[in-house]
């Protein structure tokens, strides 16, 4: 922290930032600002101006390293230290393509594949500007190449592998157009639900860390995909994404799940594929057992869309506990939630409604739910759906207490 004592040198300060330069860099117009902020700068600004002088700057504007005045500021940091002045470490030399292709290389020898992984990640991790320079030198392709290879060969889970996606991840995060990254390749997709397929053993910390990033990937390979590829998912897709909930992988791995599905449902057949592998009874057991608000909005999400379908509302019907989870989660989620619980409760009220799940729905609570969303401030929409489903069983729900408040 700068003692207030201290009076700091006008040129030690960055234009931009007002604060002691950590990595001066000169621009083309002679003024030398500290890099991250001038980064910022010309990678924001509408009109790319020298905050200064107000002269054109080039986007892609060389930055010239301010060597002489980092060392007056490190030396002046060390000689004001007993008052708290901390010192500027030196930056450390900005990566550039010779070294990441050399990286690459590496990957062929069995003595460095490790630690050129390592170094790539770690490379990856520590800047955007680190990982565009990892795109530019190929490293997307060689990170599918291996990713792929893994598949191919059947080889054994490793380390490196775990590397491998995560490198992958971080550069896809980066790059703005995206598409040419997986190129329609169905390798990928088909090495991403390989890896979904493995049965993880309690406390394998390395098969969790790979099939979360995996399912991450898998996720944004779906974003960008043609509709020719999402109309044809086959049935494994659905059935290794499925088994993401069913394993419990990780938190951050059933988001995405959910997600995606939720995504690629519209499409074809996806919706039904979706149910035939399982969705709707581990939607259900998930919701039961407790989740986070967030995920709750997207199973319910999802579970919508699959009780739209005669085969989802069949499979929600078959659990004992399908329309009780439905009901007891209303009013304790968030209103997004409420909406879908009125959609299913709607669907199987209209389409699936015999004499045992009519019920079924007034022993659960599903018809005090729906007659209090008739009493809080909600939608009209929202109320108009939960009044027409009251109306179209009021002969057999006429007993019910709350029945005189709306007719």
């Amino acid at each position: 922290m700068e003692d207030e004592t201290v009076d700091v040198p006008r040129y030690f300060m960055c234009p931009i930032s007002l604060q002691i330069m950590q990595d001066p860099v000169t621009a083309v117009t002679g003024i030398t600002y500290d890099r991250d902020s001038i980064e910022y700068w010309l990678s924001t600004a509408e009109e790319v101006l020298c905050p200064v002088t107000k002269q054109p700057l080039p986007r892609d504007s060389d930055l010239t390293p301010n060597h002489t005045l980092r060392r007056l500021i490190q030396a002046w940091c060390v000689t004001y230290a007993n008052y708290g002045i901390d010192r500027i470490p030196t930056p450390k030399p900005l990566l550039n393509k010779s070294h990441v292709m050399k990286l690459l290389r590496n990957l062929k020898s069995p003595e460095l594949h490790v630690i050129s992984l390592d170094t790539l990640h770690l490379l990856a991790r520590e800047s955007e500007k680190n990982r565009h320079c990892l795109i530019d030198a190929g490293t997307n392709g060689a990170m599918i190449s291996l990713i792929t290879k893994f598949y191919k060969e059947s080889m054994t889970i490793t380390v490196g592998l775990g590397q491998a996606l995560k490198i992958l991840h971080l550069s896809w995060l980066t790059v703005p157009e995206k598409k040419h990254i997986a190129k329609e390749d169905h390798d990928l997709i088909d090495s991403l639900l390989w890896l979904l397929g493995f049965d993880n053993m309690i406390g394998d910390d390395l098969m969790v860390d790979v099939q979360t990033d995996a399912i991450l990937l898998l996720e944004m390979v779906m974003g960008v995909a043609s509709t020719s590829v999402l109309e044809r998912l086959r049935f494994n897709f659905f059935k290794q994404t499925v088994n993401v909930i069913r394993k419990r992988t990780s938190p951050q791995a059933m988001k995405a799940v959910l997600r995606m599905l939720i995504d690629v449902c519209p499409w074809g057949r996806n919706r039904m594929k979706t149910v035939e592998a399982g969705a709707v009874f581990e939607l259900v057991e998930l919701e039961i057992n407790g989740v986070e608000k967030n995920m709750s909005e997207l199973l319910f999400c999802l579970l919508a869309h699959l009780c739209s379908c005669a085969d989802g509302r069949a499979q929600l019907l078959k659990h004992a506990g399908g329309i009780a989870m439905v009901a007891k989660r209303m009013f304790k989620v968030s209103p997004g939630t409420d909406d879908r619980a009125v959609q299913i409760l709607s669907l199987i009220g209209k389409f699936s409604a015999t004499d045992e799940v009519v019920a079924e729905m007034m022993r659960v609570g599903a018809v005090l739910k729906l007659c209090m969303v008739l009493q809080v401030d909600y939608a009209p929409y929202l109320k108009k759906k939960a009044r027409e489903i009251l109306k179209l069983h009021s002969n057999v729900w006429n007993n019910s207490p709350c029945m005189p408040l709306i007719f």
